[in-house]
């Protein structure tokens, strides 16, 4: 089980069908549309280019770059030769890249146009940029590259550094058998097939995108890059390319939704367009205004870069066809059920467990930190859930650390932000818990009103108080224009947080 077997597969079956079409619209000159024959005289020009430097098996090979067609070839080149790819988050400050390059010893860094001036001391023993440099200097074509010696799924394919809920983040290593588990899970649960068209909304270097440029690949599916999230941009695509199935955040629907509303003429895609969410919970009317309004089907999915990233879905079964739209989409927030080949438990403090073939390998050159996570066979995620008796499902009540615990009651903070959610002046809400010489804490929500609404304090916390326990509303609620998101549509609540808990010595009251 090696990531070759998905490209072997796209260019014995389907050399001729369209493989690749780059975004259209970047710095760099655009990769011609690539068949999947073209794909891989590609990734062999790669291949070549890193053995004449004389990058060996095991080496690490960075890269920072906003989605391409050049950064997925890459997540095939470099693992296909037994090397090891580092895909790294472009949003990160420099120094935050430089420590990501640094930590897993990089010996190549490539690095996309936009970024070259930012990112200029970020160094490693090789440096190319994107583009022409890199095909011209680096790329080489007509020549067989030297093949793997051993190849070996329990190799490390790739290093994918975590998001960062702590001070520094950590290195993923996802073995070559991970990967492949995870893209057949994958490609089984979204029922990809021949004829999808895949729109790659999802950043790619967030783990991998998770694996779906590897089965998309390996079903000879046509993929179309790109580069920036634009609600309206994405319409165009779908509308232009046919695009059948996408992956992305709830901000990412939330986008499309907003710019859904000054679509001339029907929404591109109804009845045919199926998403896959994650990366947080999804509000219920974020759920049901994906299918009132455009029509596309909704998935929800739960998982972590550490899990490759699969561990859950939920689909809406066809029993749930006669209730309520609300209902259904109630139902379709929660992470879902176990996919094929994961079992999942809950520890006695609540936390979430995992067990599957998608598991990491471990943190790279981090074994204490390896050896916590993986305690006892189970991967602890570090979320707080609960599985349903009645039918398996799972739900994430939240992190464990932001669990608000209020005059000695537990209060989940995406609960308390689904209600929010509701409140028709609300576009985006992150509830945290603050000191309070009382009740130990309380609750604070953060509110982002939408265009031309208008909303205060009173109005929010009664909306609440109507909907939920009255401990569970929040004490004060602050507007904001903005909350700050990671490049995969997370809230960090630690950030959010620490004003309140500064000069503290711990985060809970």
């Amino acid at each position: 089980m090696t990531i070759s077997d998905f490209l072997d597969r796209a260019e014995l079956g389907f050399a001729a069908s369209p493989g690749i079409v780059d975004e259209p619209n970047q710095p760099a000159p655009p990769v011609p549309v690539s068949t999947y024959g073209r794909l891989g005289d590609r990734v062999r020009a790669w291949q070549a280019g890193f053995d004449a430097l004389g990058i060996g098996e095991g080496e690490r090979v960075a890269v920072v770059s906003h989605n391409s067609a050049r950064l997925l070839e890459l997540l095939f080149a470099v693992p296909m030769s037994g090397r090891i790819c580092v895909p790294i988050n472009f949003r990160l400050k420099p120094d935050e890249i430089d420590y990501m390059v640094q930590q897993s010893g990089a010996s190549v860094l490539l690095v996309d146009p936009e970024l070259d001036d930012a990112l200029s001391g970020v160094k490693a023993r090789h440096r190319f940029v994107l583009g022409e440099q890199s095909d011209h200097e680096l790329m080489r074509y007509g020549v067989e590259p030297r093949p793997w010696s051993n190849p070996d799924e329990d190799a490390t394919a790739t290093i994918n550094y975590t998001s960062g809920t702590t001070a520094r983040p950590k290195g993923v290593q996802l073995t070559h058998r991970n990967i492949w588990v995870n893209g057949l899970t994958f490609g089984l649960h979204t029922r990809a097939w021949e004829r999808d068209v895949y729109l790659h909304t999802l950043p790619m270097f967030h783990c991998n995108g998770w694996g779906m440029p590897f089965v998309m690949a390996g079903l000879g599916a046509k993929q179309v890059v790109l580069r920036k999230v634009d609600g309206a941009e994405i319409l165009r695509r779908v509308d232009e390319h046919g695009v059948t199935l996408m992956c992305g955040a709830p901000a990412v629907w939330n986008a499309v939704l907003d710019a859904a509303a000054d679509w001339r003429g029907p929404v591109p895609g109804r009845d045919r367009v199926r998403v896959v969410c994650a990366g947080a919970p999804p509000p219920t009317r974020t759920i049901q205004r994906m299918d009132e309004e455009l029509g596309w089907e909704f998935t929800q999915i739960y998982g972590l870069t550490e899990t490759s990233p699969l561990l859950t879905y939920n689909r809406a079964q066809p029993a749930d066809a006669s209730l309520p739209a609300e209902e259904r989409a109630r139902k379709l927030s929660r992470a879902g059920i176990p996919a094929l080949g994961v079992k999942i438990g809950i520890a006695d403090s609540g936390e979430v467990l995992a067990r599957s073939n998608v598991v990491l390998d471990g943190y790279w050159e981090k074994p204490q930190e390896t050896a916590a996570a993986l305690e006892g066979g189970w991967f602890h995620t570090g979320d707080g859930g609960a599985l349903d008796p009645a039918d398996g499902h799972l739900t994430i009540s939240d992190r464990k650390k932001d669990v608000i615990i209020t005059g000695g009651e537990n209060v989940s903070s995406i609960e308390v932000e689904d209600v929010i959610f509701g409140h028709p002046a609300v576009a985006e809400v992150a509830v945290i818990g603050v000191p309070h010489p009382k009740w130990g804490e309380t609750i604070k929500a953060l509110v982002v009103l939408a265009e031309g609404a208008s909303a205060d304090e009173a109005d929010i916390i009664a909306h609440c108080k109507a909907r939920i326990a009255g401990y569970k509303s929040p004490t004060t609620v602050e507007f904001r224009p903005v909350i700050p998101r990671t490049a995969t549509g997370k809230i960090q609540k630690f950030k959010l947080r620490e004003p309140y808990w500064n000069g503290r010595t711990r985060e809970v009251n």
